[in-house]
């Protein structure tokens, strides 16, 4: 293999699939990265056996092969080299060593057998369809921060992604929660998504992906502009679009019936500008303690006045104008979970729907009707 390539064009391809790569291996041949060039393109393949990059990118080949190289030396390698630069990648006879030159400069890496590197088979897919790179950022951004990071309910460690109904309509519906609070974003069932309605054998309908493939799709659709064309089998997920393809297994659990946890008659609707909740919360939680960084929320006619209290910092109060139709009450929120919501809300408005101050709250942006938010509230 002998092929020369622009070193922003290496760094960028390199820079999205050692992303993948995890750290610490037992398994050698994982920390690698599997470069095959032919046909004037120079395509990576990695995988940690969950989750598998396919990158494609143009080259001048002159020799055709594959070999599979360090996947984060070879990117820490090309990441010092200096802009403009035009790489050479060959790969020396028996195919044991991987030579990298750049103007002056001259790397030797060891490689591994191709043969060694594990595929991902993506099975038959049960649905089909494509989604607006916008539209893919904006279900991910919205309900990501609610993904519990706690590994017994590894169920919940994932976006939830099904088909529903919502008055009357057919929707692709995300959903996430780690049992404090929820996100729940819902569109309009994009065509060829209607197989995400079909059980599987746990009768569960719709799949549930895991965090890791959250952020790695996140990261390379944060700038893309087409259409994200996304397959999804009875155990697998692939998102696809220009040069890359993202295959991961999915997680094998059933996901908790969330709409039980969705208030429906909580008659309390308290109106406040987000960015100023945001703010002010933000500046009150620097006196809570760290462990539970409670902020306690006491509403009284038009005014609401947070407060924190911590014997080893002190105490802290702020009050905020808002417009509230309901009787005196007090609730309190852990801080972080109530600013993750508010920074999803784009418009100016917030909702904050309550019952009473041991009940779960109703959040909405009043500008947008797809995603709805729920906390549980916590004693203060």
């Amino acid at each position: 293999m002998k092929l020369t390539i622009e070193r922003a064009v290496l760094f960028r391809a390199l820079g999205h699939v050692q992303n993948v790569v995890e750290r610490r291996n037992t398994i050698p041949i994982l920390s690698n990265v599997l470069m095959r060039a032919d046909d004037g393109k120079l395509s990576f393949t990695a995988t940690d056996m969950d989750l598998e990059m396919v990158e494609s990118v143009s080259a001048t080949v002159e020799r055709e092969g594959a070999t599979t190289a360090p996947a984060h030396t070879l990117f820490d390698i090309v990441r010092k080299l200096p802009d403009g630069a035009q790489v050479e990648l060959e790969v020396a006879g028996d195919g044991s060593l991987l030579m990298i030159r750049a103007g002056r400069s001259a790397f030797r890496l060891g490689c591994l057998p191709t043969e060694d590197f594990p595929f991902m088979a993506s099975g038959e897919m049960k649905a089909e369809f494509n989604l607006s790179a916008s539209d893919l950022r904006g279900l991910i951004d919205r309900t990501r921060f609610a993904i519990s990071t706690e590994e017994t309910r590894y169920y919940l460690n994932g976006i939830f992604l099904h088909k529903a109904e919502a008055e009357g309509i057919d929707v692709l519906r995300a959903v996430a929660t780690d049992g404090h609070r929820l996100a729940r974003v819902e569109m309009t069932l994009p065509d060829g998504a209607a197989g995400l309605g079909s059980t599987d054998a746990d009768g569960q309908a719709g799949v549930i992906i895991p965090r890791k493939t959250v952020g790695e799709i996140r990261r390379l659709v944060d700038d893309a502009d087409e259409d994200i064309k996304i397959g999804v089998s009875a155990t697998k997920i692939r998102f696809s679009f220009g040069e890359v393809i993202l295959t991961s297994k999915l997680i094998d659990g059933t996901f908790p019936d969330y709409e039980r946890v969705i208030p429906s008659g909580n008659d309390k609707t308290l109106a406040v500008d987000a960015k100023a909740l945001g703010s002010a919360v933000d500046r009150v939680a620097t006196i809570a303690t760290e462990k539970s960084r409670a902020v306690k929320l006491s509403i009284s006619g038009s005014t609401l006045t947070l407060s924190a209290n911590s014997p080893e910092n002190g105490s802290a109060s702020e009050e905020v104008e808002v417009t509230y139709d309901g009787d005196d009450m007090e609730i309190g929120f852990n801080s972080k979970y109530l600013l993750d919501i508010t920074g999803q809300i784009e418009g100016d408005g917030c909702q904050l729907l309550m019952a009473d101050g041991a009940s779960p709250t109703l959040i909405r942006d009043p500008s947008d009707t797809e995603a709805i938010y729920v906390l549980m509230p916590m004693r203060v």
